[in-house]
């Protein structure tokens, strides 16, 4: 526990540091009367189809995402206050693993219970390197695996072990199996069921069946987890290979430190391989967690409008199209446009060359993945015919409403009808509820012990949950007075905490 307590004092800081961040609910509820016309523009501004309607349709948008918790500052404060939850998971693992929050979450762009909280778990103890990459640098403890890219899909490798470490543990040495020449390989199946059989163990929280090379799980009943068991990848080719490339985005300095960051091995093989069940997946999460986080406030806000689009318009059944898959068309506009192209001005004519892109996408079955090119992201989506023809006319028929392709969107749309007074007062409720309960998170954190015992004496926790019950007062009082039905407060709580768009990664 000695290290938990190293890293308390700095989580410590930013936890009063998000204090802060609740002037932006503040200035929420204090904006001049004056500012309501940006939030509820006139009807004509939405349905005037002269080239002027895209710009101030564009800045309208860019404001009301804003009220609805993709601003700027709510963003980068989830951002950092769930890095600095990572780094309390790490404290507690002794060096064992490195936990990173992934996913809409760790990109500040899902609310408190929005969507799943994405963990991955990167094993301290083994490391995979690329061809030509020496294994003598390593200490005699850690477990050494070659990859192999051969025979396998663009993005994907089989792992053969090259040293095993002094110290190996059970769930990674009961995961090799023979590669049929006499070599030790590591499963990727295994390894994943390996884990699950230990996440399973936890008193108190429910685990659900595997999902690729996730292990989700709920926790009281409505906090849900997915946990992903990852191995470190030193693969300098790759990695040299894409910062080598031309661009106008992310700058040299960002380019770096996310090659710096490295990369990950996921345990899951590419679908339809003779390999798959020991084929593990290269991924780059920590860099895309700092691209996502170099984003300008616009191509932020345009990823957020593509998630919209894919949850409230396309439906997909089985992840068809993910929000992975729309991150990745926002990265590549990015990094081939000038980032002065990027201005709330704009937001809706790159929403319609996004769109555009996801269409053509759907027509060839081709999107590339942005850290490695040659792998085709759509190449295993599980597109069937029907719902191919579906999304190509939704899509082009979105493209043809001009500006008027926004009001699809329940949560735009509901935006300009609301009066701006109540609309106002419970945006700024709603973001302060979140910072608060985000706060909440890290210092439960800071205040468990080694056996998972919380400390509730604490003053700022107690402070904290005073707070966040008088704002849950505050929003069943107002509902009652404007004759809703209010029955239980802590559920309307957690119906606050799960605004926004349902995420999938």
């Amino acid at each position: 526990m000695e290290s938990v307590r190293n890293v308390n004092s700095k989580v410590l800081i930013a936890t009063v540091a998000l204090y802060g961040w609740l002037k932006v609910a503040q200035d929420l509820m204090n904006r001049k009367d004056s500012e309501d016309r940006a939030v509820c523009p006139a009807k004509e501004t939405w349905l005037d189809d002269k080239s002027s309607a895209w710009e101030n349709t564009s800045v309208e948008t860019c404001t009301i995402l804003s009220w609805l918790g993709y601003g700027q500052e709510i963003i980068q404060a989830r951002r950092d206050a769930y890095r600095e939850f990572g780094k309390l998971l790490t404290a507690r693992q002794c060096g064992e693993a490195t936990l990173i929050i992934t996913g809409s979450k760790g990109e500040g762009l899902s609310s408190f219970l929005e969507s799943d909280v994405d963990q991955m778990i990167v094993n301290n103890k083994v490391f995979c390197l690329e061809d030509d990459v020496k294994s003598c640098a390593f200490p005699g403890e850690i477990t050494v695996l070659r990859s192999l890219s051969r025979k396998s899909y663009h993005g994907h490798c089989r792992l053969l072990l090259e040293r095993r470490g002094t110290t190996i543990q059970r769930h990674v040495h009961d995961a090799f199996c023979d590669d049929g020449y006499g070599r030790e390989i590591l499963s990727s199946d295994l390894y994943v069921n390996n884990w699950s059989n230990v996440e399973g163990l936890t008193e108190g929280i429910v685990q659900h069946e595997r999902a690729g090379p996730s292990i989700p799980s709920t926790v009281r009943g409505h906090m849900h987890h997915d946990k992903v068991h990852a191995l470190h990848y030193y693969c300098p080719n790759i990695l040299s290979k894409w910062a080598a490339r031309p661009r106008h985005w992310p700058p040299t300095e960002v380019v770096q430190y996310v090659v710096s960051l490295g990369a990950f091995l996921t345990p899951i093989g590419f679908k339809g391989s003779e390999y798959q069940h020991v084929e593990w997946r290269v991924c780059f999460n920590a860099g895309e967690i700092e691209l996502i986080s170099n984003l300008n406030d616009t191509q932020t806000k345009l990823y957020v409008l593509l998630k919209m689009i894919k949850n409230d318009v396309l439906h997909p059944r089985k992840k068809e199209v993910s929000s992975y898959t729309l991150k990745n068309i926002v990265l590549w506009m990015a990094e081939n446009n000038p980032q002065s192209s990027f201005h709330k001005k704009s937001i809706l004519q790159w929403l319609h060359e996004a769109l555009d892109a996801l269409r053509v996408a759907l027509i060839t079955l081709e999107l590339p993945y942005y850290m490695i090119p040659e792998r085709n992201l759509i190449a295993t989506s599980g597109l069937d015919e029907e719902q191919q023809r579906t999304w190509i006319s939704t899509i082009t028929d979105m493209l043809n409403e001009g500006p008027k392709m926004i009001l699809r969107l329940p949560k735009i749309r509901k935006s300009l009808i609301a009066h701006p007074e109540p609309f106002r007062w419970y945006s700024g409720r709603r973001i302060e509820l979140e910072l608060l309960w985000i706060m909440r998170m890290n210092r439960v954190a800071i205040c468990m012990d080694e056996n998972g015992e919380v400390d509730f004496t604490d003053a700022i926790l107690q402070a904290l949950c005073r707070r966040i019950d008088e704002i849950t007062t505050d929003v069943c009082v107002r509902m009652i007075m404007e004759g809703s039905r209010v029955i239980n407060a802590d559920d309307i709580g957690v119906r606050i905490l799960m605004e926004n768009v349902n995420d999938d990664q």
